[in-house]
């Protein structure tokens, strides 16, 4: 695979505010290259609460974080993004004519400018502390769901207490062989409405409830699980069949390679001016989340409208010396 590009612009992080990016610079014909540290897009949509409603899209009275990380994909699809998942951004270094990004995979990408959508930096899976679990990840063991379908008719074992184990729980149900949830304690720290339905479940025998127990150790051979063992607060121990582990401790939010960027960082957050989303770094932007300035407030619709002013803000920098002719979408279409 090609390790070394040349674009207009590099998004940081491929969550909603990362994907409206791509379509707002593809709007100004400048093209661009998506990293993220996750092995899909859709940053906290889709690793924590991928079916969980949100409401203050404009013109969506509701939609589920899943579907519109899926609309904001096909929105930037005519623009040919290139993705670079899986992967953190590592280095970035100034060049004559923009930057050099390189990511711990080594991939180096040039580009005029950078857009940081990071959210609240670079995520990472809690990790479970089993013996011999890298043995087993990506093959047995996920962190996140790409597609329900690659887990229809498998004994999935699901840890966690939080809205991603309760809502997988309930989605998985209606293709997997079985389902159980593996949670320390009765109570969970989700939707009362989303358990109210997995305890309703759980009721007619469609869910196995593994309460109050936690994960103890793996058993399996060649990175293919065979049971999954428990064991509850006094040490009592069980195996429960498995053909996947689903754990769901969450996930944790780190500005890593960032701080050392030369930007100026503020408690995690990033400062920028709030009528470009330029940071102190001319050719660095950041929006959404990550970005702060006074009375900022943090919803994904402020995200949009911070891009598309980052947007307008790199377009000299791309195409230096063009005026630059804004055309409102609904004359101008898009490919």
């Amino acid at each position: 695979m090609e390790k070394t590009h040349k674009t207009d612009v590099v998004v940081i992080g491929a969550g909603p505010v990362g994907l409206f990016a791509v379509f707002e610079c593809g709007m100004l014909k400048m093209k661009c290259h998506v990293i993220d540290s996750l092995e899909q897009s859709g940053g906290q949509c889709t690793a924590l609460y991928p079916e969980k409603p949100i409401y203050d899209i404009p013109g969506c009275p509701v939609v589920s974080a899943g579907e519109l990380i899926a609309r904001l994909e096909e929105q930037a699809a005519p623009f040919a993004p290139v993705y670079h998942l899986n992967q953190q951004a590592q280095d970035v270094f100034k060049t004559d004519d923009g930057f050099t990004v390189t990511t711990g995979t080594g991939t180096t990408i040039h580009a005029k400018a950078i857009i940081i959508a990071a959210g609240a930096g670079a995520f990472g899976p809690n990790r479970p502390p089993l013996e011999g679990l890298s043995d087993y990840e990506g093959s047995s063991v996920f962190y996140m769901v790409k597609q329900r379908k690659d887990f229809a008719g498998k004994k999935v074992v699901i840890a966690g207490g939080g809205d991603s184990a309760v809502d997988w729980a309930l989605s998985l149900s209606e293709v997997a062989g079985k389902i159980s949830v593996v949670h320390r304690r009765e109570k969970f720290r989700a939707a009362p409405e989303s358990v109210a339905k997995m305890q309703g479940l759980a009721a007619q025998g469609r869910i196995e409830m593994v309460i109050p127990y936690q994960l103890h150790a793996l058993q399996g051979a060649n990175g293919n699980l065979s049971g999954v063992e428990v064991a509850d607060l006094d040490g009592n121990k069980k195996t429960l069949e498995a053909d996947v582990l689903l754990p769901f401790f969450g996930i944790t939010p780190q500005l890593g390679p960032l701080s050392n960027w030369g930007i100026n960082i503020d408690q995690h957050h990033i400062p920028v001016n709030p009528a470009t989303q330029e940071t102190n770094v001319p050719g660095i932007f950041a929006a959404g989340d990550i970005a702060t300035y006074p009375n900022k407030l943090k919803l994904i619709l402020t995200g949009f409208s911070e891009v598309a002013m980052a947007a307008h803000a790199i377009h000299p920098l791309v195409f230096p010396g063009e005026a630059l002719h804004f055309v409102y979408s609904t004359t101008k279409g898009v490919p």
